[in-house]
């Protein structure tokens, strides 16, 4: 299945030197996937929600400073291949090319609801993901939006003082909030407004009542559920239970399903992919593979590697945080680090995946390297 009667030949676009005023009023009054950029007539990036939240950027801060690449789709690529580029690219929103002429674009969205009749083989269970980050009721908007941003991600679950969870914040929250806010401020310094804005209570922005799935539920119901609701994803509660988090299900989680194969060679998407600048992507499953192959009875049937950029250089050298995350016949398993640069951090990453991996249940190492293992870790 190709994308050619899925992608479309509208598509919102500015110019790299708009205002970002001008972008968020784009986004409040059309509430695209994200928008296309261009310099001098020629495609440049996109830009989506998840640079809007950067609250500190003012609205004469060009369009160019916030975009970010998104790789050309060719309009009769290959619909899992799109979907892996997406995932891959961190975005819901890449341009189309007819030959060498921009065509329009392809959305997430669009894929999904393409497969949606398909999407009923799979389960919540095989494909959520486990490791989710929350907040509480009375941290503030500024510690909110620095864990999203840390953790690549667009969606908080929110929970009370009894961990109970009670909503649920989301990078389109905190941008819908953003620009209403600047309409009805008009023009002039707005500094104040949004150290304010930072200062608030989660409480204030966040969704109520939780939309929510459970492992059992299938995906094609949890993901007609997203599009009733107009939401990017679901929280994960127990089938028994609905105040409790065990994980969150997005779109880009069921995206990413469809990239998964049933060949021999391990499935490894790697999303940030540019950053990978001193390692080839090769190198870096083989890596992975190289762990994994130490315990046969482990079958490892995906792995993701996210690489996500902070601000802080050393001698011009970006610290680059790593989360290396298997999907295994044994249940999710994760390691993070930080590192100067892309190599450095998934090194750090995939020692912790290591030491996570070897406290699995039911799971033995061979003798020998489980021997090398613990010596290595003892060193760290």
């Amino acid at each position: 299945m190709n994308i050619t009667d899925i992608a479309i030949p509208e598509h919102v676009e500015v110019e790299s030197d708009e205002r970002l005023g001008k972008i968020r009023s784009i986004f409040e009054r059309d509430n695209p996937k994200g928008i296309i950029v261009v310099e001098d007539g020629e495609y440049a990036g996109v830009i989506g929600e998840k640079q809007l939240i950067q609250s500190h950027i003012d609205d004469n801060t060009k369009a160019a400073a916030l975009m970010k690449s998104a790789p050309k789709v060719d309009r009769d690529e290959d619909v899992r291949e799109v979907a892996r580029m997406l995932v891959e690219g961190d975005t819901q929103i890449a341009p189309v090319y007819e030959g060498e002429k921009l065509w329009g674009t392809i959305t997430g969205d669009a894929i999904l609801e393409a497969v949606l009749e398909n999407l009923d083989a799979l389960t919540v269970d095989q494909i959520y993901t486990e490791d989710v980050v929350t907040v509480t009721e009375e941290d503030r908007i500024g510690k909110a939006i620095n864990r999203l941003r840390e953790h690549g991600i667009s969606r908080l679950p929110v929970v009370n003082e009894n961990g109970r969870l009670t909503g649920v914040l989301t990078t389109h929250d905190i941008v819908d909030f953003v620009v209403r806010k600047m309409d009805r401020q008009g023009k002039g310094d707005r500094r104040g407004d949004i150290d304010r804005m930072l200062d608030l209570p989660v409480y204030d922005l966040m969704t109520s009542p939780v939309f929510a799935t459970n492992p059992g539920e299938q995906v094609d119901d949890a993901v007609r559920k997203m599009f009733d609701r107009n939401v990017a994803g679901l929280v994960v509660t127990p089938t028994d239970s609905d105040a409790e988090v065990i994980g969150v299900l997005t779109k880009t989680d069921v995206l990413r399903a469809l990239t998964y194969t049933e060949q021999e060679q391990m499935d490894v998407q790697v999303t940030n992919i540019d950053l990978l600048d001193t390692m080839s992507r090769e190198a870096l499953v083989q890596s992975i593979t190289e762990v994994v192959d130490k315990y046969q009875e482990m079958q490892v049937h995906h792995a993701h590697v996210r690489f996500h950029e902070h601000k802080e250089k050393l001698r011009g050298t970006p610290l680059i945080q790593s989360q290396v995350r298997l999907r295994t016949s044994h249940g999710q398993v994760a390691g993070s680090g930080e590192g100067y640069g892309a190599e450095h951090a998934f090194r750090v990453a995939l020692d912790k995946l290591e030491r996570n991996v070897l406290e699995m249940k039911g799971l033995n190492a061979d003798e020998e390297y489980r021997g090398q293992l613990l010596r290595k870790l003892g060193e760290l």
